[in-house]
């Protein structure tokens, strides 16, 4: 049967148009289907065109900073052969834990997710922020291992796979306290080295301490006692906060130790420790940290901020990089899309490894690595770019996201769309709701959809939604209200209820419409086509409650269809 959309589509690209990055509308004609009162949302030809805001250009055998824009903090990275391996956190959005894949270091492709089955872990009852935190991903005789935390749902785990692509193993808890546990290889031993409270009493709110102990990965279980090996950070005197993400690794006869300090905002750094033994006495560098961008001018270009939390690498060529997470924000602190994925090379100075020097701004354009070059993805993830979901399939592909577990499944694809209905609404901590989305990538991004909806009772809505957390949402769509259908905008800003910010009356019973929403900085445009004709519902709406300055927590926006009924039918 047709796919219901095309027309429609074609009306909304003046308001899609992105500079170079476009997308042509389709040319089949709309389905003859109706909505059904008693049916649920109805999604086709969702399209996201994203333009970077810096006005910076990658020249000959250069690559551009982020290499993973948006959504994908925390990273990890680990070598086999010569095929690099990613891994970011993802809190509680599901399924989670994404995995990449790289030969160049610079053109990656999401290859799986770790946690794509509703039994592995239980996010129910979880705020977006809490869940899955900076996973480690690591190799050893020929199985892939994942160590990581899930706060407020079980602690410290390591799950493992044979194919880094998945199945991955349901979790085995480790007993321990804390967060961001990292595996070390040593021979045939393995190590692992996290965040847990220091010995005594904490000093100071933020006061952490850095232990290793070792790890069974036969039996998956730790052995031995566990030592402390930094306290507090580089200087206790000076009240360090935060000491976390650690990472161990060997050369030249000395052990390093890696890890962020400072907090996850603009104080955020890398510093690095030396010792002789796995166990220390570990000394800081004088010269810490390797990684920071705090202290430069805010009102600097093209700033980048908050980078820490990084984990080096050795290519087979013999150079060290160094992938860590930072900032791009619009304004001030402000920035929607969360927190992302940089590259950088490692120096070598005095057997000491450094990033960055002091005080110098992080690049946005830099020279390869010596690595034979990717051919662009299939599916592009940095840069500016584009693409179409038209649900054509068996399921919606590994980039698509929702908030918690689904304990019964919150979509369905059917004749190519994209079907969705919950009673689970957007701030219900109990369940999953009916939203799906992808990662908003760019500052400029422009995204569209189709949606065929009749809502029946006050409070039945489908659109788009633009999430941040539980408390940070914008709602753009068909909703009923005061017995009546509108097309709508509501948004929560920490609020506890949703906010009415525009809407207009749905005349001569249309169930079928558009959207489009042009986010840009902290202001978002909402628009929207039906029965052929153009509409602005609103303009220059704030949007700088999706920031994390103002929502908090660790995640970034996700904008995807929505659907939620008073009572599911």
């Amino acid at each position: 049967m047709p796919k219901a959309i095309r027309a429609a589509c074609a009306l909304a690209v003046p308001l899609l148009a992105a500079g170079s990055v476009t997308i042509s509308a389709g040319a089949n004609a709309p389905s003859a289907l109706a909505a059904s009162p008693e049916g649920p949302a109805r999604f086709d030809n969702f399209v996201y065109q994203g333009r970077s805001q810096e006005e910076v250009q990658s020249g000959p055998g250069e690559y551009r900073n982020p290499i993973l824009p948006g959504y994908y903090p925390d990273p990890s990275i680990t070598r086999v052969g010569e095929t690099y391996y990613l891994v970011n956190s993802s809190f509680a959005h599901y399924p989670g834990l994404p995995i990449f894949a790289s030969t160049d270091l610079v053109t990656w492709r999401q290859i799986g997710n770790a946690i794509g089955r509703p039994d592995q872990f239980d996010f129910a009852g979880l705020r977006s922020s809490r869940g899955m935190f900076a996973p480690d991903i690591s190799w050893h005789r020929g199985r892939f291992y994942l160590v990581g935390t899930c706060v407020d749902c079980g602690g410290n785990f390591v799950m493992t796979a044979s194919d880094v692509a998945g199945p991955w193993s349901d979790p085995t808890w480790l007993p321990f306290e804390g967060i961001d546990p990292s595996i070390y290889w040593e021979g045939e031993r393995a190590f692992i080295v996290n965040n847990r409270a220091p010995t005594g009493t904490p000093l100071y709110e933020g006061h952490r301490a850095i232990w290793v102990q070792e790890f069974d990965w036969r039996a998956g279980k730790m052995v031995g006692e566990a030592t402390q090996i930094v306290n507090g950070g580089v200087d206790l005197a000076r009240k360090p906060v935060w000491i976390e993400g650690p990472h161990l690794l060997k050369r030249e006869g000395f052990y390093y130790l890696i890890a962020a300090e400072g907090g996850t905002g603009d104080r955020h750094s890398e510093v690095v420790f030396r010792a002789r033994s796995l166990r220390g006495p570990f000394t800081p560098w004088a010269g810490n940290p390797i990684l920071s961008q705090r202290g430069l001018d805010p009102a600097r270009p093209n700033p980048v901020t908050s980078a820490g939390h990084a984990k080096l690498v050795k290519t087979q060529t013999g150079q060290w990089w160094a992938t860590f997470l930072a900032t791009r924000p619009y304004e001030g602190d402000y920035y929607n899309i969360g927190r992302e994925t940089f590259l950088l090379p490692v120096t070598w100075q005095d057997r000491w490894p450094r990033i960055l020097p002091a005080n110098q701004p992080i690049p946005l354009t830099v020279p390869r690595p010596d690595l034979p070059a990717t051919a662009t993805a299939a599916k592009p993830l940095a840069g500016d770019h584009a693409y179409r979901e038209s649900f054509d399939g068996t399921g919606l592909g590994m980039e698509w996201i929702g908030l918690r577990t689904p304990h019964r499944p919150v979509y369905r694809l059917e004749r190519g769309e994209l079907l969705l209905q919950g009673t689970t609404a957007l701030g219900d901590l109990s369940s999953a709701p009916a939203f799906v989305g992808r990662r908003q990538q760019h500052h400029d991004a422009r995204i569209s959809v189709d949606v065929r909806f009749l809502p029946v009772a006050d409070g039945d809505r489908a659109g788009l939604a633009a999430v941040q957390s539980d408390k940070a949402y914008l709602f753009f769509g068909v909703l009923r209200r005061d017995g009546r259908a509108w097309i709508a905008a509501l948004v929560r800003d920490g609020e506890a209820s949703e906010r009415l910010i525009a809407s207009q009356p749905i005349s001569g019973g249309s169930s079928t419409f558009t959207l489009a929403l042009h986010a840009q900085g902290g202001r978002i445009r909402l628009g929207y086509t039906a029965e052929g004709k153009e509409h602005v519902l609103a303009e220059n709406v704030d949007a700088r409650f999706l920031s994390t300055k103002a929502a908090g927590g660790f995640v970034g926006t996700v904008i995807g269809p929505y659907a939620w009924r008073s009572e599911a039918r």
